[in-house]
């Protein structure tokens, strides 16, 4: 029970207990969904003596009229004689006659005034504030907004969405369910009996347009009866560089840069730290790609080396993204390297065969003098042989002979 509600039957028993008449307080109008129950919550007050309400007191209802004999569609005394399906929950005896009613469709579109017949002859049918009943083929849809009124959150942030319905009767009763495209893991609180779910997560770049549906399903055996309502959300990001960013080389070199960001970025092209511009060696341009993205291409006409840096720079005023990229040389300079590099390695091929050429020269003139030196050694050995085996002379025997003698 709201607030209004609170109200209006406090002012109601109020009334009744300064000065005791019949009065009834009913819901002006109610939405039922067809195939499912209603409820029409109702207290009553009655002028006679409380003690007429008794435990067997019973309530009827009347459709598009007061006459009990043509306009009776509910008698809480004979359920299965009446029109409409459906019983009084509330305690009579209590003055609480809110009754539901099963499997409504179109036919039960009306006006519809309740009776109350209790003891001592009372009966009494109120007739100045009857109930509407409209019912409906379809759910009224939910509402999505944003927690916090805002129309777009930055990158980081932690977001808020927030689905509301009105519950109409139904067993069991409806759910809420939140999807989203892309489908990105995202956590959920729910209040089911207010029929308030709650979607909580942190923003990224992700989500930006992504729209995020709530929907309400009531559950019949045949078939489900859904209502939807969605929220596009709007997120603020810093420039982000593709990865496919790149650079090719022909007779000129280009390079290719993609970036996005929102607000949609600006970009820059930086050769060797500073920035550049259209000139007679470099040509720039730019193409838009939606809302938040930017393409941009450079072509250079100049001979390139390594010595040259270049970068591409996105800007926006949540951040700056900064892409370098590896040159590739042009053709032209690229055969100049070639030559000098045949060149390098002719010299370096010659230096190696003077090279190769000194040592062989250098152990053919060990290997000769060690041979010399050899012969040399072999001769004087042969020499010194020869004395020590030759026979003595005469001259020698005799100097012996007059040794031995003296």
């Amino acid at each position: 029970m709201n607030k209004a509600e609170k109200i209006i039957l406090f002012s109601f028993l109020l009334q009744g207990v300064c000065c005791r008449d019949f009065g009834i307080s009913l819901p002006e109008r109610i939405e039922a969904l067809s195939g499912f129950c209603v409820i029409i919550k109702c207290r009553f007050e009655i002028k006679e003596d409380d003690k007429y309400l008794t435990k067997s007191a019973r309530g009827c209802w009347l459709k598009n009229g007061t006459s009990l004999e043509k306009n009776l569609v509910f008698n809480s005394s004979s359920p299965k004689n009446n029109d409409l399906k459906g019983e009084i929950t509330g305690k009579l005896h209590e003055k609480n006659c809110t009754t539901i009613f099963y499997d409504v469709s179109s036919n039960h579109n009306g006006d519809y005034f309740f009776r109350i017949e209790g003891s001592g002859g009372l009966k009494y049918t109120y007739t100045g504030n009857p109930s509407t009943i409209n019912v409906i083929e379809s759910p009224p849809k939910p509402t999505v907004k944003l927690y916090e009124d805002e129309e777009e959150v930055l990158e980081g942030s932690s977001v808020s969405l927030r689905c509301s319905a009105e519950s109409l009767c139904s067993s069991p009763p409806p759910t809420l369910t939140w999807s989203s495209t892309p489908r990105i893991p995202l956590s959920e609180s729910s209040r089911q009996q207010e029929l308030i779910s709650d979607l909580n997560f942190t923003a990224t770049h992700r989500h930006h347009r992504v729209a995020f549906t709530c929907t309400i399903t009531y559950q019949l055996q045949d078939k489900n009866k859904t209502a939807q309502d969605n929220i596009t959300l709007h997120v603020q990001y810093a420039p982000k560089i593709s990865p496919l960013s790149s650079c090719v080389s022909g007779d000129v070199t280009v390079c290719f840069c993609e970036v996005d960001g929102n607000p949609s970025p600006e970009l820059e092209w930086h050769l060797s730290g500073c920035p550049v511009t259209n000139s007679s060696n470099m040509f720039i341009s730019e193409e838009r790609l939606g809302s938040t993205g930017l393409r941009s291409s450079i072509t250079l006409h100049q001979p390139l080396t390594h010595t040259f840096t270049l970068e591409c720079v996105g800007n926006n005023p949540h951040g700056t993204a900064r892409q370098p990229f590896r040159l590739p040389l042009s053709p032209l300079l690229f055969t100049e390297y070639q030559q000098v590099a045949v060149s390098l390695l002719i010299v370096l091929t010659l230096i190696l065969v003077l090279y190769a050429l000194t040592v062989g020269l250098g152990i053919y003139k060990i290997r000769q003098l060690s041979t010399k030196l050899k012969a040399q050694n072999d001769a004087t050995d042969t020499y010194a042989s020869l004395q020590l085996s030759a026979p003595p002379s005469e001259y020698e025997t005799l100097n012996i002979k007059r040794s031995d003698t003296q």
